[in-house]
């Protein structure tokens, strides 16, 4: 079994900081991608940020510039390091862990709440 640990979230002014963390634990062959999702009330989720287990990053238009996802391979996290906070920032956010085992599976976190009052 796998589990994701999310840490990090909580209540933060506008153009303020947050860093997220999400742990993998558990029987791991290989970690690939890893990243996050958000849902705000009333919205469908989507992708903010991803990276491959080679560093590789992909980041939602709207976080472009402001959010920066990193990795410590070593120590199977991911980081969502988030900058100049807004308000429409505000979503519950997920991380996910693409995990090969006996075939690649998908994990996600238990989700972290971020809200960014203005």
């Amino acid at each position: 079994q796998v589990q994701l640990v999310e840490s990090g979230g909580g209540l933060v002014q506008a153009g303020g900081s947050l860093r997220l963390s999400c742990a993998a634990s558990g029987t791991i062959f290989r970690l690939n991608a890893m990243g996050w999702y958000r849902q705000a009330p009333g919205k469908q989720r989507e992708l903010v940020a991803a990276i491959t287990s080679g560093g590789s990053t992909n980041y939602a238009d709207s976080v472009k510039g402001r959010f920066t996802i990193s990795r410590d391979n070593a120590k199977n996290t991911a980081y969502l390091q988030m900058n100049s906070l807004k308000p429409e920032d505000t979503a519950v956010y997920y991380c996910y862990a693409d995990v090969s085992r006996s075939i690649l599976s998908r994990y996600w976190g238990q989700g972290t709440q971020v809200t960014v009052s203005s």
